[in-house]
């Protein structure tokens, strides 16, 4: 069984008596590798290293910090095998979607290495003469990197990537119940020709390792990808000493079916942006209003496609549809969603039970519900899960209403080939993001960012290049 030590300022810090963390295989049930509980004390050091090092690293002009980034993102590359597998692994995804996320993660770095040319500052007109006003982007400092545990490594990319071509440096802490390749990736960075305290990695519990980073004066922006819950508590510790926080948290991601879509093609997207990674992302289509006069034949079809969708271990059975969910609490959280619908009134088409393969695993059969109502728990709370609720609707207006009636606000979706309903719905559904007659996903070069409880800031393109970065302007008198 493998054991991973703390990262911090180019070394691995041996684990002595610290306090060891399980981390479980969710397919088989079984302990794949231990990880340290860092301390209060490690999070200071793991700060303090990149605090330093960040000094000098930001003097660096930015295409050379992109070149440092372009010789990790070759041994990510070098090693895509690797990183799918240990995925795979920890989290339960498919291999062939954990290839995926690994192919993403070298291809992430790169793009933002190929945007150290575009930091762009100003020169303002002055009301005075003789005068220039300079406005320069410059780097907040030390970053954490507070990542989740659905995309452990493509987050790496999302955290570090920005941060390190604008001239900060970071502490990533991945989440306890996928760490593993996080620490494989803390073994390439000590490999490389990074300077040492630009990249610290850090394990242990949200309650004392985020609140720590969160905590520390030195921190001067955390980002954190993870639940509204979490995240609340990250914000009011960080407030103590007015860090910067990007966060993106829980979605609740509508999707609206008009009688004119293109069926088929509805139905394939929507399947998709519903159960990929076990319905265990983000913006997932989270729950489904379906205009009446297509909704029978819409169900129909849906039945039939969930119903033949599969469920197995991620590297045993890579033909699968869905893998295992993250851990025993997910799969309890999933099931009372679906009892407490199936309660208040919804009808079951098919699933709905726990399940497992070979006698393990914290799997959950592919789930429709339909008949479902507004008000209903499946309906208004995260469901994380291959669980898709489906209601009806009359109208735009009624769907629109419906879509906004969340405390939620990442993405949202919308499936018509009427141009003005098209329009209405971007102009009128209040989400950071809304996808039109297209599974939900987001490019690299967007800007993935929520509304409401969803988050603050965002991440991706160029506009999540400035999230890294804060102001300074100077005024500069000059004689003629």
């Amino acid at each position: 069984m493998k054991q991973y030590e703390l990262f911090i300022n180019g070394e691995f810090i041996p684990n002595g008596d610290r306090k060891m963390i399980n981390v479980i295989n969710p397919a088989t049930e079984e302990v794949i590798s231990q990880v340290p509980q860092a301390t209060a004390e490690d999070v200071e050091a793991a700060v303090n290293a990149a605090y330093e090092a960040q000094k000098s690293w930001a003097k660096l002009p930015a295409i050379q910090r992109a070149g440092y980034l372009r010789e990790l993102a070759n041994l990510v590359a070098e090693n895509i095998e690797l990183f799918a597998q240990t995925t795979a692994e920890e989290n339960g995804k498919l291999i062939g979607q954990a290839r995926d996320e690994a192919g993403w993660l070298p291809e992430y770095i790169n793009f933002y290495a190929n945007l150290a040319r575009h930091i762009k500052g100003e020169i303002i007109t002055s009301d005075r003469p003789n005068e220039n006003i300079y406005l320069y982007k410059r780097p907040i400092g030390v970053v954490a990197g507070i990542m989740p545990w659905n995309f452990p490594l493509f987050l790496i990319g999302r955290k570090m990537a920005p941060a390190l071509v604008t001239g900060n440096t970071v502490v990533l802490k991945p989440s306890s119940d996928t760490p593993n390749g996080c620490y494989e990736f803390a073994k390439l960075v000590a490999k490389s020709s990074l300077p040492k305290g630009v990249i610290n990695v850090i394990t242990g519990s949200g309650a004392v390792v985020g609140e720590a980073l969160a905590a520390n004066p030195k921190v001067g922006m955390v980002s954190m990808t993870g639940s509204t819950e979490a995240g609340r508590k990250i914000m009011k510790t960080a407030a103590d000493h007015i860090a910067k926080v990007s966060l993106e948290l829980g979605g609740k991601a509508p999707v609206i079916v008009m009688d004119d879509c293109k069926l088929d093609e509805t139905v394939n997207n929507v399947f998709a942006s519903r159960f990929i990674y076990n319905g265990q992302v983000c913006n997932c289509a989270e729950r489904i209003y379906v205009q009446e006069g297509i909704a029978p034949k819409f169900i129909e079809k849906m039945t039939e496609k969930i119903k033949a969708a599969t469920y197995g271990d991620p590297i045993q059975s890579p033909d699968s549809t869905i893998g295992p969910q993250i851990n025993k609490n997910q799969q309890d959280h999933i099931d009372d969603l679906v009892q407490k619908a199936i309660a208040d009134g919804a009808t079951l088409v098919c699933g709905g039970k726990k399940a497992t393969v070979n006698g393990k695993g914290f799997y959950y059969e592919p789930t429709l519900l339909i008949n479902c109502k507004q008000d209903m728990a499946v309906m208004r709370d995260e469901i994380f899960g291959p669980v898709m609720p489906i209601m009806t609707f009359k109208t735009l207006d009624e769907a629109i209403e419906y879509a906004n009636d969340s405390v939620y606000g990442l993405t949202s979706s919308i499936h018509t080939t009427n141009t003005d309903t098209m329009m209405r719905a971007m102009n009128e559904i209040k989400f950071g993001e809304t996808y039109v007659n297209r599974e939900h996903f987001e490019a690299f070069q967007g800007f993935h960012a929520g509304v409401r409880q969803s988050g603050n800031g965002g991440d991706d393109g160029e506009h999540g290049l400035e999230e890294f970065m804060e102001t300074q302007v100077c005024y500069v008198q000059y004689e003629m």
